[in-house]
């Protein structure tokens, strides 16, 4: 009879600090390591993710293994990108440790996830991650555009950058990373975590942000293209687009492009959606390369 997997084992609070001690970690809030202590946690983001043992799972920041271990317990395989040193080397051996029976499911990448251009093995399904929040919006973006196998995902970030990234058109919140993310995916709002579950404790509360794959906008402009043009319309949050859009082409060719999309010149780009960003970059020249 072949023996049932053992059940990787969870880090606790005693064990987050045991581990840090053996690196000689002083986690610092500059550097964004603030480590989850708390099991119930990790379980619940693994549960709210919806991954299953069919998904190969990419995680960024992995630290000292709280969330790896969780999603060991579910998934597939699990590759982790991690930037320190000195975590990304002590992680196999964490996992060795404490989920002996998964340790041909996982892999760790010691690599700076903004600069990663590839993903080794099998390619992933679900990004599930607590992202650096000084980077959390660059990271996901990048690894949205970079991994189109990605189907799924769940990642915690900084409340208010949960709000933004989950935000719809029209709210006071709604931006950049709101509009750049639903280029990619459906994207909600997924839970709320509190501070008392990471060590050291930030001094903000913690969102979950869940998605889910969709295409992209048919369209015959990149997606620069558009991403350009989102970037323009928010530089200047309170101007209207045939204002705000007078720093990348003529005034002219602005109200032109505008009234082509079907857009009236007064409205701001808090109030377009991904399609109607789409529908102005097909009309408005790209007056960079016209001048290139």
């Amino acid at each position: 009879m072949s023996e049932t997997p053992a059940v990787p084992r969870l880090l606790g609070p005693a064990e987050v600090r045991s581990l840090a001690a053996r690196l000689d970690l002083r986690p610092t809030k500059q550097r964004g390591q603030n480590f989850v202590i708390d099991p119930n946690t990790v379980r619940r983001i693994v549960r709210e993710s919806g991954i299953t043992a069919d998904d190969v799972v990419l995680e960024v920041g992995p630290g000292l293994g709280s969330l790896t271990l969780a999603l060991l317990e579910v998934a597939g395989r699990v590759v982790a990108i991690e930037l320190d040193d000195k975590l990304a080397e002590l992680l196999p051996e964490t996992i060795s440790a404490y989920a002996p029976d998964q340790v041909d499911h996982f892999q760790v990448v010691h690599a700076d996830a903004l600069r990663v251009d590839a993903v080794p093995g099998p390619q992933p399904t679900a990004l599930v991650a607590n992202l650096p929040y000084n980077v959390s919006v660059p990271v996901l973006l990048h690894l949205m555009a970079l991994l189109p196998s990605l189907r799924h995902g769940l990642v915690m970030v900084q409340a208010e950058v949960a709000d933004r990234l989950a935000a719809a058109p029209g709210s006071k919140v709604y931006g950049v990373p709101s509009v750049k993310a639903a280029w990619y995916a459906d994207v909600r709002r997924a839970g709320t975590i509190g501070r008392n579950v990471f060590w050291p404790a930030p001094n903000v509360d913690s969102g979950l942000v869940a998605w889910t794959h969709r295409p992209p906008p048919t369209t015959t402009v990149s997606r620069e293209r558009v991403f350009a043009i989102i970037d323009a319309a928010f530089a200047h949050r309170r101007k209207a687009l045939r204002g705000a859009l007078r720093n990348i082409a003529p005034g002219d060719a602005v109200d032109a492009a505008l009234a082509g999309a079907g857009i009236e010149p007064l409205t701001r780009g808090e109030t377009l959606t991904i399609h109607d960003f789409v529908r102005l970059a097909e009309a408005l020249p790209d007056h960079q390369e016209h001048h290139a």
